[in-house]
């Protein structure tokens, strides 16, 4: 069965590009984004890390760390990180999960037979630091991820964790949210001093409430 939103994430040992590592140990009291590549020295999955490795301060600001996987041995992904930082002008920074066994893609449901049969698809899992998956995305193998709709979702995440409030439609951070709708009007009026604007009862817009 495929993991849903608020199981806890599976914990596992494993070899990296960074040494050995015990998964939950390695989280620690942050966030993480776990996700895999199909296959060591593709052009897709290439570009993807390099995106990765740019971004780690982007992932530091909001408490996350981010690993990578794919069933490939440590070997290959040892010698893939030079073209890596050679063709997208980054410094790895981060570790890559080989998993030859498949016991982790096996645990996280990355490999979907209608796809691949060998390979993992480009599976997503935002982890909160509960140790619990709060969001996942599945790619197709030709298609890379927006690594700025990662980050958003885990914006929204840790603001809607510590606000009654929910991210509207294409929501960037800074821009007015919806009041959730458990609140009454009388709390609202409490809770959000900034004001509020009800379009309908049920659809009541604020200011992001942390700025």
């Amino acid at each position: 069965m495929s993991l849903r939103l608020g199981d806890i994430a599976p914990d596992f040992k494993a070899k990296t590009t960074e040494g050995e590592i015990d998964f939950h140990k390695w989280l620690g009291n942050k966030w993480g984004v776990l996700y895999s590549h199909p296959a060591d020295f593709t052009p897709v999955c290439t570009t993807e890390l390099g995106r990765t490795a740019a971004l780690k301060e982007e992932f530091a600001k909001r408490n996350c760390k981010v690993i990578a996987l794919s069933v490939d041995p440590l070997e290959d992904h040892m010698r893939w990180l030079g073209d890596i930082e050679e063709t997208q002008n980054v410094k790895m920074n981060f570790p890559i999960i080989a998993d030859e066994d498949r016991k982790v893609a096996e645990a996280y449901d990355m490999i979907h037979p209608n796809a691949t049969e060998k390979f993992t698809v480009r599976s997503v899992f935002v982890i909160d630091h509960n140790k619990k998956v709060r969001m996942t995305l599945t790619y197709p193998p030709s298609t890379g991820r927006n690594f700025h709709e990662i980050l958003r979702v885990i914006d929204s995440l840790q603001l809607t964790d510590n606000y009654s409030v929910a991210t509207p439609v294409d929501w960037e951070q800074g821009q007015d949210v919806v009041i959730s709708p458990s609140v009454s009007n009388a709390d609202a009026d409490k809770k959000f001093p900034k004001g509020y604007k009800e379009i309908k009862p049920y659809l009541r817009m604020t200011p992001q409430p942390d700025k």
